[in-house]
């Protein structure tokens, strides 16, 4: 690759500061990042691992696709919280299984960049999307690369992994109805440029599918290396750029809710740490024309340790159950399935351990 563009890919992982290079002890925020809504292989009507699935999930047709028969909700005081962290979600992903598996179904779900898609699985009741879209999409030619950098669909291919993968009929159809059939209550967080402010959408925001696809790649839009979303006429980059710097904590709040359970993407100890190259003025020549976007990218390192400080001190309280990885060894824009696919074992047995305090946390 040349180094030209070598650069200017690493500005754009710059951008959110959201990256780690892998295996290293301490992290260090200088490498590449995909956020978003990945996509899936549309399940069969057995779980990823082979497992017979629950009486909820054997509502299948031949397709796969679940019935809107009544759908249920059972934990109605706690909010779950996804972070989102790229191809590092193949690790927070079994969360979404083992809640499913446990059928432990809540009333509100709120995602960030990566964190949308693990929601979107979650609220679609979909066990073997939330494997799929984090490990197998990786294979598809069209997720992303250098000829579709320099096509302007971004080196991640945008446009193929947020939207036309889930439509009907191609790689990874979507569960419409089982998600709209649920109860569930959804916040997908995108950053408005044009107005220089975050923005929540929920299922009154939602009137078809195409609707959901735009705004979690609204959520997911990485500045620099993926173009901006457009909704309304409005531009998008990805919803870390907000106030909350990734962590969705800030609107659940705000809706009430005083207990959580929230998966995120870093260790315990991570701290983030202020950004010196690129420059911020080289942020704000290059966003001049959203002086927004440049500001979120400046300050997120504050926002962000903000709010972990915030989460930390609901634990202490009791109001919080956090998972943090703890053997998390891949950046996330690692597209080596052997390597996905590892992460996945890893973090599955993780949650795996982790399990029981949920449980118990949210009074099952």
């Amino acid at each position: 690759m040349p180094r030209q563009l070598l650069t200017l890919l690493d500005l754009g992982h710059h951008a959110l500061d959201i990256g780690d290079r892998p295996d290293r002890p301490r992290p260090v925020d200088n490498a590449p990042a995909v956020i978003g809504f990945k996509v899936r292989i549309h399940p069969s009507r057995a779980d990823p691992r082979g497992t017979r699935p629950r009486e909820w999930a054997r509502k299948g047709t031949a397709t796969g696709m679940t019935t809107t028969e009544e759908l249920t909700t059972n934990v109605h005081d706690t909010a779950l919280i996804f972070e989102g962290g790229g191809m590092r979600d193949a690790y927070t992903a079994p969360a979404v299984v083992a809640l499913l598996e446990s059928e432990i179904f809540v009333d509100y779900v709120a995602g960030v960049s990566a964190g949308s898609s693990n929601l979107c699985n979650y609220a679609s009741r979909d066990i073997a999307r939330a494997r799929k879209s984090f490990v197998d999409i990786a294979t598809d030619p069209r997720f992303g690369g250098m000829k579709s950098f320099f096509r302007g669909d971004g080196y991640f291919n945008s446009k193929f992994i947020y939207q036309d993968a889930s439509l009907p009929g191609d790689v990874l159809p979507f569960d419409w109805q089982t998600f709209m059939a649920n109860p569930i209550q959804i916040r997908v967080g995108a950053f408005n440029a044009s107005r220089g402010q975050e923005r929540w959408f929920t299922k009154d925001d939602i009137t078809r599918l195409e609707d959901l696809l735009i705004q979690v790649r609204a959520s997911s839009s990485l500045p620099i290396i993926m173009p901006p979303s457009e909704i309304d006429g409005e531009t998008y980059y990805d919803g870390a750029l907000g106030p909350n710097g990734g962590i969705p904590l800030d609107i659940a709040l705000k809706d009430g809710y005083q207990k959580f359970l929230v998966i995120m993407t870093r260790p315990r100890e991570y701290v983030k740490e202020p950004q010196h190259l690129p420059s911020p003025a080289f942020f704000r020549r290059r966003f001049r024309d959203y002086p927004a976007v440049a500001d979120g990218i400046i300050n997120r390192w504050r926002r962000y340790n903000a709010g972990r400080k915030k989460l930390f001190e609901l634990e202490s309280q009791g109001h919080a159950m956090l998972f943090f990885p703890d053997n998390l060894h891949i950046a996330n824009t690692e597209r080596r399935v052997d390597r996905l696919a590892e992460t996945y074992e890893a973090g599955e047995a993780q949650v795996a351990r982790e399990l029981p305090k949920w449980k118990e946390f949210l009074g099952f």
